[in-house]
């Protein structure tokens, strides 16, 4: 009697330990991320990331706006670039203190780029003017594999609406 209680109290609780432990990996991986620039894909070198950092810690003196990038390869364990962005936006917030008012994640082995935080910037743009700015600055440059230019061009362009 003590085994058959033993299996179903081993049962009833190692989807909980296992599904605890899953969520617990994913915050290790937004632990990582305190800088304007976050390469955990290793896409750009070091000069651009500084490059970048510098001209994101500007944009945001001038606009008051906190823009963060992040590079990812992998999103596990989520399964879509939109909720990974999200969940690690409310982490940025809630856990490390940092209130990025843009978020862009960008993976260049899914090929996929996400801009969290857009609910913030309604009353300076819409949806459409972020889309115009990510298919006509953003994509073209991606597509040549010229993920610095495309995201410091991305960022320009954002900085000049929210100006």
């Amino acid at each position: 009697m003590k085994k058959i209680l033993l299996v179903v109290t081993f049962t009833l609780f190692l989807p909980y330990a296992l599904l605890a432990q899953t969520k617990t990996e994913a915050q290790a991986i937004f632990a990582k991320s305190t800088n304007y620039v976050n390469d955990f894909e290793k896409i750009l070198t070091a000069s651009q990331i500084k490059n970048l950092n510098d001209f994101l810690k500007a944009g945001e003196n001038k606009t008051k706006t906190k823009i963060t990038i992040v590079t990812t390869s992998s999103i596990a364990p989520y399964t879509n670039l939109t909720d990974y962005s999200s969940d690690f936006e409310q982490y940025l917030v809630s856990t490390l203190k940092i209130d990025s008012s843009i978020l862009i994640v960008l993976s260049k082995q899914l090929r996929q780029i996400q801009i969290q935080g857009v609910n913030k910037l309604r009353p300076k743009m819409s949806d459409q003017e972020i889309k115009d700015i990510v298919s006509a600055y953003v994509l073209p440059e991606l597509k040549k594999g010229d993920y610095h230019k495309a995201l410091q061009e991305g960022t320009i362009q954002l900085i000049k609406k929210l100006e």
